[in-house]
C-alpha cells in the first residue's frame, strides 16, 4: 500500500556519476519520487529548508564545503527539520562514520561498492522503506506558550 502523500528525496552527492547512478537506478525500478540534487551540505541545507514535507534525505560524507555529517547535524539540531529521515550512501567504511552517523539516528548507513548494484539495492531498499512506513499527512500543531497560557486563564 502507498503513502498517500508522495515522499520527496533530497540526494546530497558531490560525484555527478554517483548521483546519475541513482538516478538511473530509480528510473530502472520505475520510482517516480520527486528528487532534488545538491553538490555538498550547503546546497542540501538550502534545498532542504525550501523542500515540501514529508522528505527523505540520502546523503554522502565525504563532500566539499559541508560534509554530509555535519548536514546530518544541523538537520537533527533544527526544531522543524529533526525528524526528517536520513540515509547514509558514502563509500566511506570507516566505523567512526557509521558510529556517528546512528548517533545521529540515521535510518541506515550503506556503502557504494560497486556502482550499478549498490545503487539498485540503496533505492529498492529506500523505495521498501516508504511503501511500509507511515508518513504523517500533515505539519504538527505547534501551540505557542502564548496560545497555551490564555486557554489556562
Amino acid at each position: 500500500m502507498k503513502n498517500s502523500k508522495t515522499v520527496n528525496i533530497l540526494l546530497v552527492e558531490d560525484d555527478r556519476i554517483d548521483a546519475k547512478a541513482f538516478l538511473r537506478a530509480m528510473q530502472n525500478l520505475k520510482i517516480g519520487n520527486p528528487v532534488t540534487l545538491a553538490s555538498d551540505g550547503v546546497e542540501g541545507w538550502e534545498a532542504l529548508q525550501a523542500m515540501e514535507r514529508p522528505n527523505m534525505v540520502i546523503l554522502d560524507i565525504n563532500m566539499p564545503r559541508m560534509t554530509g555529517l555535519e548536514l546530518l547535524r544541523k538537520i537533527r539540531a533544527d526544531k522543524h527539520l529533526h525528524d526528517t529521515i536520513v540515509f547514509m550512501l558514502t563509500t566511506s567504511n570507516d566505523d567512526e562514520d557509521k558510529f556517528d552517523a546512528y548517533d545521529l539516528n540515521v535510518a541506515g548507513y550503506m556503502l557504494k561498492s560497486d556502482m550499478g548494484n549498490s545503487f539498485v539495492k540503496a533505492v529498492t531498499l529506500v523505495e521498501n522503506y516508504w511503501k511500509v512506513v507511515e508518513f504523517p499527512v500533515c505539519q504538527k500543531k505547534v501551540e505557542l506558550p502564548e496560545a497555551a497560557a490564555s486557554r489556562s486563564a
